[in-house]
């Protein structure tokens, strides 16, 4: 599965989300706000995360493969990941 731009973005908005909570320690900042930043983050990452993931069974159903044994593994991947998001 290739990323596309949607989750390059979303990757890239984290990273700044990121970027002001080190600002944030840096100033001295509540731990509070920083709290309230990091979860925003990690929201953020789970999201993608199952977008991610969503993308990857979808690309298996849609793009079945040849020998059904490793399909049905593929598939059972995906789930997988989905599950532990």
């Amino acid at each position: 599965m290739k990323c596309d731009k949607k989750i390059i973005n979303r990757l890239k908005r984290a990273e700044g989300q990121m970027r002001g909570i080190q600002k944030m320690m840096e100033e001295g900042q509540e731990c509070y706000d920083m709290m309230i930043q990091l979860s925003a983050v990690r929201s953020s990452i789970d999201k993608i995360m199952g977008i991610m993931a969503g993308e990857n069974l979808k690309h298996t159903l849609e793009h079945p493969l040849a020998d059904e044994q490793l399909q049905v593994e593929k598939v059972a991947q995906a789930m997988q990941m989905i599950e532990r998001k």
